[in-house]
């Protein structure tokens, strides 16, 4: 594959590294177990005391839990913990597990005058990913997101995420390639980290079927072109799978966008808002009618917006959307292939013969 520069932008150097770069941020992955399983859940824990947090949705046929607990205009101010989950709206289930083991540790919003009087509030979303290794019924529940969230507490602080086919990523498919969990960040000019996790289960494609290269990688770093002979062969390939899966998919791009900058929970909102341009970029089309697309934020306020400006946030913003782009090209470059009795779903690196 030849490649070539593409223009990046000089607000921020980009560190190797994902949602954990934001100091205090834990992720946890979880599968369903069997071997016609394809499907899990991920949990994204914040730092004891929770975090600020928020939610933009739209995709036409979401699934979540919670979300209007997030509104700037009702009373939790922080949460403990976010689940991305695959099974669909079965799959919500899985938030349960996650809200018990809260409980246990006294996290949540203070209800009594007892330590243990705690309601956890936890936000998720699902994506579609319902028969997709074999068997219909297998989908998270509330044991796999305990384990995911006791998978997450577990981890060191700052430790690297898993990416792939892992968690709410076990199942996920981008157009008819395999999708996934995939995370990037960056660090602003002026010390603000920004990061994004994204499950990749799109219905819209990420390839450009002109070029064969990732739309996300029109934004910046190095695009990959790759040669005639083998996009030609790779959109063929594809016409194949298309026609052996038969059904229309129905999917979900979620997001996690969080951020160590002190953000009103107005704030919050404004940058869940603006990351969905970073889908955009890296998917088309997109916030379909069988899409869900939902993005979260999460903002642990260690580090202040400079005070002299009233649009100090807008760095802030312009790097959600640009981390999340990153993040859905990450997700297409590291899944691996599947075939099985659900279906057949190629990788980009095996289509377009990556190293």
């Amino acid at each position: 594959m030849a490649t070539h520069d593409a223009p990046t932008g000089g607000l921020a150097h980009e560190p190797a590294g994902g949602l954990t770069d934001v100091t205090g941020l834990r992720v946890g992955h979880a599968r369903v177990p069997g071997e016609r399983a394809l499907s899990g859940t991920t949990v994204v824990l914040a730092p004891a005391g929770g975090a600020i947090a928020a939610v933009d949705v739209r995709g036409g046929g979401p699934g979540t839990r919670e979300t209007d607990a997030l509104d700037p205009r009702n009373l939790v101010q922080r949460v403990e913990a976010l689940v991305l989950t695959g099974g669909s709206a079965y799959g919500l289930d899985s938030a349960a597990g996650v809200m018990a083991w809260l409980e246990e540790q006294g996290r949540g919003v203070r209800v009594g005058p007892a330590p243990s009087h705690v309601v956890p509030v936890v936000p998720a979303a699902c994506v579609f990913d319902l028969g997709r290794g074999g068997d219909w019924r297998a989908r998270p529940d509330a044991a796999t997101g305990r384990a995911a969230v006791e998978a997450a507490a577990r981890t060191d602080e700052g430790a690297p995420v898993e990416e792939g086919g892992v968690g709410a990523g076990t199942g996920a498919v981008v157009g008819q390639l395999k999708g996934g969990i995939g995370t990037a960040s960056t660090v602003l000019d002026s010390g603000i980290t920004v990061a994004a996790l994204v499950v990749a289960n799109a219905v819209g494609s990420a390839v450009d079927p002109r070029t064969g290269a990732l739309y996300g990688q029109y934004i910046g770093g190095r695009i990959a072109y790759p040669s005639p002979d083998v996009h030609a062969a790779a959109q063929l390939r594809l016409t194949e799978v298309r026609e052996k899966n038969g059904r229309p998919p129905l999917n979900t791009t979620l997001a996690v966008v969080a951020t160590d900058a002190d953000l009103t929970r107005a704030q919050a909102q404004k940058l869940a808002g603006t990351a969905h341009d970073g889908i955009a970029r890296a998917v088309r089309p997109v916030h379909l009618l069988n899409d869900g697309d939902t993005v979260f934020t999460l903002a642990t306020g260690a580090v202040p917006l400079t005070a002299a400006s009233p649009l100090a946030l807008n760095e802030v913003l312009a790097a959600g959307a640009d981390v999340v782009t990153r993040a859905i090209v990450r997700a297409v470059l590291v899944a691996r292939g599947v075939e099985g009795p659900g279906g057949v779903f190629p990788s980009y690196r095996d289509l377009y013969d990556i190293d």
